[in-house]
């Protein structure tokens, strides 16, 4: 709130996302729920602490940190976070770490508001996604990737001599560009870093798109998918 006031910025002017995690993926010294209490009522008081945490009325993109251990439950959490749709506490809804393109498409059949939001790893092991990125442009569904340049596949090819050259002549660094990368696809990287520079690098990659530039063209988007083996 400090920064807010110190930037002159208003609620509106920022994004906020936050998720509701299961009791098996939380900290047990850290609860935001009664442990005891019913499923429903769990994601209810989750809530209740992400509005008090964030110091905020609403919540403006909420993901369920996984599906649950089968669909039923799934479904059960997700009943109750469209009941909060409803009440205009949370704007749109989202899943992470959901990697079997069946069991999206399940919960987004059966949901009655549909999810926004896919937020997954991007990596090899899980094929980088590539069907179930396809059906998230086939649905509205913004794909969120994070470990977007941490994993070791990754990590490795962006030291390859022909995105380095790439990347080079558009005045980036190989890290930038593969930010660059997944926002042409329409994508939205997750940048974890805690660097200022770094930080400054992603943003400004981010406005140059948003305001209208083709850093990479159809011909260097596939290139680029080559390279980097997905």
């Amino acid at each position: 709130m400090e920064a807010m006031k110190e930037l002159d910025l208003s609620r509106s002017d920022l994004f906020i996302q936050t998720k509701f995690t299961s009791l098996n993926g939380q900290d047990p010294n850290r609860l935001p729920y009664d442990k005891h209490a019913p499923l429903e009522e769990q994601v209810r008081q989750s809530i209740e602490a992400s509005l008090k945490n964030l110091r905020t009325e609403y919540i403006d993109s909420l993901v369920l940190h996984s599906p649950m251990k089968n669909h039923q439950e799934t479904m059960r959490v997700w009943k109750v976070l469209e009941e909060k749709v409803d009440d205009g506490l949370i704007r749109q809804l989202g899943v992470s770490n959901c990697y079997d393109l069946r069991e999206f498409q399940m919960i987004y059949d059966d949901a009655t508001i549909k999810p926004k939001v896919l937020q997954n790893r991007f990596y090899s092991e899980s094929g980088f996604d590539v069907d179930l990125r396809e059906y998230c442009a086939n649905h509205d569904i913004r794909y969120q990737s994070f470990w977007t340049l941490t994993s070791g596949t990754t990590r490795q090819n962006l030291r390859k001599h022909e995105i380095e050259e790439m990347a080079k002549a558009k005045g980036l660094t190989p890290q930038t560009l593969m930010y660059a990368y997944m926002l042409e696809l329409g994508h939205t990287p997750l940048s974890g870093t805690t660097n200022q520079e770094h930080m400054f690098a992603d943003v400004s990659i981010m406005e140059r798109i948003q305001a209208g530039e083709t850093i990479l063209d159809e011909e260097e988007l596939n290139q680029m998918t080559e390279l980097l083996g997905i």
